[in-house]
């Protein structure tokens, strides 16, 4: 049996082993669904099995062994797709080629197993055909992912550039106020106020990109777990968040007390990111609930507003900063303040460093709710 015959006759065997495999060696695949993680699979392996039956001069199988080959056609193909889809749900490049050296060895080891294949010519031929397809399919997926990235990044910085620019013009303002010996006490005062407010958001950001910079170098967050009353922390925030935003309505419900072995400054800072996420993209006339649950497996906190729901293929990857804007890049709404999406991606970290998990449900009927899960001591 010809290779090509082969991958079309046992796509459905070769898919659900090659499934197998990135769920438990790739941890984005972890939690995506079966039609995300497969995505553009079978229309890789399809295409490979046409070109494998495709005549092909030594100069053009050069050329694809190198990646090197150009499209079959002058539309995205079904391996650039797959690369850039792959960079939206936060693989890195080091993990999509996993993917497609699992998908090589699940291919050829079942040709073998289920039809036998000898080492004649014209198997041997197959085999290069196949190599030289699945060479070229990466070397496209990879392009489409870096161009992803590089795309994500400059719009990364242009965003963390425009939102410094606000704060830091409302200082130069509010100077120019206390500056003018003649202007009113009332107004120099005010514009003290709002010079503190925003000098404090710089420096909010700034930290927030800080910690973002170290936790992608592989430091993580570093946490000081003390016994703390995680109940009188949430209070203590919430009423902090309230005061920021007036307009919102906010609940609270949590036992009189908690105790838990958190760190209490990274724990607020988890807490009012999550808050200020629910502040930011919440319906306005929607009370934020803030849920606070003694549970024998250990301690959940939740945070949940109301408005539009998170689409499924993004709360997947909801947490990864680069990929909210990869996704967002095309959309033409203003962005709010400190719009960075380095809160969630924070707040997931300081999670982990506990110990703990953070997770993500949305819907339009029972609105987003943003859960840490911390073990019990």
């Amino acid at each position: 049996m010809r290779l090509s015959q082969f991958i079309r006759e046992s796509m459905f065997e070769i898919l659900t082993e090659w499934e197998s495999y990135a769920r438990t060696l790739i941890p984005p695949a972890e939690t995506m669904s079966v039609e995300g993680l497969r995505d553009h699979a079978e229309l890789i392996l399809l295409a490979i099995a046409k070109d494998i039956e495709a005549a092909q001069s030594e100069s053009q199988r050069e050329k694809k062994s190198k990646g090197w080959a150009e499209p079959l056609t002058s539309d995205v193909t079904s391996a650039a797709a797959h690369g850039a889809l792959r960079q939206l749900a936060g693989f890195d490049p080091v993990q999509l080629a996993a993917e497609f050296r699992a998908l090589r060895g699940t291919v050829l080891r079942l040709w073998k197993l289920k039809a036998g294949a000898a080492a004649d010519p014209a198997g041997l031929e197959d085999i290069h055909r196949f190599n030289e397809g699945v060479d070229q399919a990466l070397a496209e997926s990879i392009a489409s992912f870096s161009d992803k990235i590089s795309s994500s990044r400059d719009t990364f910085l242009a965003i963390f550039g425009h939102d410094l620019r606000n704060p830091l013009s409302a200082v130069s303002g509010c100077l120019r106020i206390l500056n003018d010996l003649r202007a009113p006490a009332a107004q120099r005062e005010r514009a003290f106020g709002i010079a503190s407010r925003s000098l404090g958001s710089v420096e909010r950001m700034i930290a927030d990109l800080l910690e973002y910079t170290r936790a992608r170098l592989g430091g993580g967050i570093a946490v000081a777990p003390r016994a703390t009353d995680l109940a009188a922390l949430c209070m203590e925030v919430e009423e902090e968040v309230r005061a920021a935003h007036p307009g919102h309505q906010l609940i609270l419900d949590a036992p009189q007390t908690l105790s838990a072995t958190v760190d209490p400054d990274r724990m607020r800072q988890a807490l009012i990111n999550l808050l200020a996420n629910a502040v930011h993209h919440g319906a306005p006339d929607a009370p934020i609930a803030v849920t606070v649950e003694d549970r024998t497996d250990g301690v959940l906190v939740e945070v949940r507003n109301r408005g539009d729901a998170i689409p499924e293929d993004m709360q997947q990857v909801i947490f990864n900063p680069l990929v909210q804007l990869a996704a967002a890049e095309s959309a033409t709404q203003d962005r709010p303040s400190t719009s960075m999406g380095l809160g969630l991606f924070i707040a997931r970290e300081i999670a982990n460093a506990h110990g703990g998990k953070i997770s993500v449900t949305s819907t339009a009927a029972a609105g987003t709710a943003f859960t840490i899960r911390l073990k019990g001591d």
